[in-house]
């Protein structure tokens, strides 16, 4: 598995033991489980209104990926909100 910098910084910190665990550690950890949850669930709808031609290039583009529309819209909308979808210079 390849690690980013960050990964492999993290990873050392652990190992020379510089972590140590919080005193409420399960409660925590179920607080945070339950978020991450709540965050993944896909449990809202949205309409919107596009351009025809806009569409028939997702749905072409999520069959060449193998994947529904939906979820191509949803993921490139997810990774646009949490600033990972950058736009390349025309």
């Amino acid at each position: 598995m390849k690690l980013t910098n960050e990964e492999k910084n993290l990873l050392e910190s652990v190992e020379r033991g510089e972590w140590k665990r919080i005193p409420d550690f399960v409660q925590a950890s179920a607080r945070y489980r339950e978020t991450a949850r709540a965050t993944l669930r896909k449990d809202k709808r949205v309409n919107i209104r596009m351009a025809e031609r806009d569409l028939v290039r997702f749905q072409k583009t999520a069959v060449h990926e193998g994947l529904p529309y939906q979820t191509l819209l949803s993921s490139i909308l997810h990774k646009h909100i949490n600033g990972r979808l950058v736009e390349k210079p025309g």
